[in-house]
């Protein structure tokens, strides 16, 4: 038994990646308005209410009860064009595709308070990773067995609640860490693709949650008022997801002559379970201030996706086990690399005003062998700028963001369709790809509000 892969097995794929790309996978891993307009480059500096996340040791600096909040919206705006050439036809458009326009919410709370002249407790909620893709059905009908009427979207969160400690050791050592409970949650949906007998399976939808636990340890040196350095170790961790999968037409494999399952009753529906691991995070930076007013900052920040080979999913339905376990979608390979993302940022003080820049680049840590429309997996480079504005213990802060995504094109040739390898040899380890040529670009804006008092 073996399905029409391109497009179902797509969807098992993106449920795995979408499940685990919560970190710079997503590459949006700036949390706090000031911190994402200086390019996300605050490890090294990590002294507004966004420490929690990029550095806990940066909580010991602070000698007031502090508030803070912030939130950012994020639009991604992407393209995928399918015009494979066809043996004795040439060139055929088979999709030529742009996202919809949608809006995704993201954000962080946090509160500070001194317990004693060199411990400080905190508090925080934030939103590490939020992100999605919207696509209209009418542009991909003729890949969708003539139905413009699906469903193509995805919506993805992790939400993290942390308390923390951090403790000043002396004038120039601080150390911290946070406790990190993560909930995950994402929804999908897509074309489920057809069977070989023909059978359209019409709409897949799958909405899940897990949670997951883990911790962030941070250390910050200051040798002297112009240098700080900092380093920041937040563990891997594994969320455990369950939900509900549904593929509408599923039943209809039993209503079809000649099919293995002809005369059965099929359940459209399964409860299920799978554990992904959101990878280990290892991050450095340093902060020089060659003037009173004007502070450079440069961070190195690596995640372990290398540890991502293998994701398994548990169907807890007895014929959707078997139909995924002979199909092999009930185990990928994902074959992740290590991402290694360089990021600068500036800030420049004028009384109470601020002015902030930064750059970064961020690599995708997913091979071709695992595109699709649904992730947003790109190298992106990004431009960052921002300005603060603060009196009397209260800040406010703006920040936009623009991530340019390099182009990505899976050759149409290598991709296995419906059992047929238009090249054998090249078409090995595409078993699950997308054919085709994707572009992303994301923008984004944040605004912060904080208070010491």
């Amino acid at each position: 038994m073996k399905k029409g892969r391109v497009f179902f097995s797509t969807i098992i794929l993106f449920m795995f990646l979408s499940s685990m790309a919560l970190a710079n996978g997503l590459n949006l891993n700036s949390v706090g308005s000031r911190a994402l307009a200086m390019g996300g480059a605050f490890v090294g500096l990590a002294d507004d209410f966004s420490a929690l996340h990029w550095n806990p040791a940066g909580i010991a600096q602070f000698d007031k009860k502090y508030f803070g909040f912030c939130g950012t919206d994020v639009i991604p705006s992407g393209t995928y064009k399918l015009v494979p050439e066809l043996p004795g036809l040439g060139k055929f458009r088979l999709v030529n595709a742009k996202t919809e326009r949608k809006h995704y919410l993201v954000g962080m709370a946090a509160y500070y308070h001194p317990i004693s002249e060199n411990m400080v407790f905190g508090l925080g909620f934030y939103t590490p990773a939020g992100l999605g893709s919207n696509w209209s059905g009418e542009d991909f009908f003729l890949v969708a067995m003539n139905n413009p009427n699906l469903k193509w979207m995805s919506k993805i969160g992790l939400v993290t609640f942390a308390p923390a400690l951090a403790y000043k050791v002396s004038e120039q050592i601080f150390v911290g860490a946070a406790l990190n409970i993560n909930y995950g949650i994402f929804d999908v949906g897509m074309h489920a693709g057809s069977q070989d007998l023909g059978v359209d399976l019409g709409q897949y939808e799958e909405s899940m949650s897990g949670w997951g636990y883990g911790a962030t340890l941070g250390v910050l040196v200051k040798p002297n008022e112009k240098f700080s350095l900092g380093a920041t170790f937040r563990t891997a961790s594994t969320i455990k997801f369950s939900g509900e999968a549904e593929i509408f037409n599923l039943n209809a494999l039993g209503q079809i002559p000649g099919s293995p399952f002809f005369g059965a009753t099929i359940e459209t529906k399964s409860d299920l379970d799978r554990e992904v691991t959101w990878p280990m995070w290892l991050a450095g930076g340093v902060a020089f201030r060659p003037t009173e007013n004007l502070v450079l900052t440069a961070d190195l920040q690596w995640t372990q996706w290398s540890k991502i080979e293998n994701i398994t999913t548990d169907y807890k339905h007895p014929f959707w086990a078997l139909f995924m376990e002979q199909s092999g979608d009930d185990v990928r390979k994902m074959d992740w690399k290590d991402a290694l993302q360089i990021r600068f940022g500036a800030e420049y003080k004028i009384n109470t005003i601020a002015i902030r820049g930064g750059y970064y680049w961020d690599p995708s840590p997913a091979p071709d062998q695992t595109m699709n429309i649904l992730l947003p997996n790109y190298d992106f480079n990004v431009i960052t700028a921002g300005f603060g504005y603060s009196l009397d213990g209260l800040q406010i802060d703006f920040a936009v963001e623009y991530l340019m995504g390099k182009e990505r094109d899976v050759p149409f040739d290598v991709v296995p369709l419906g059992g047929l390898d238009f090249n054998i040899v090249n078409a090995s380890g595409y078993e699950t790809a997308m054919p085709g040529l994707f572009e992303m670009n994301i923008f984004a804006c944040s605004i912060s509000v904080s208070y010491k008092f």
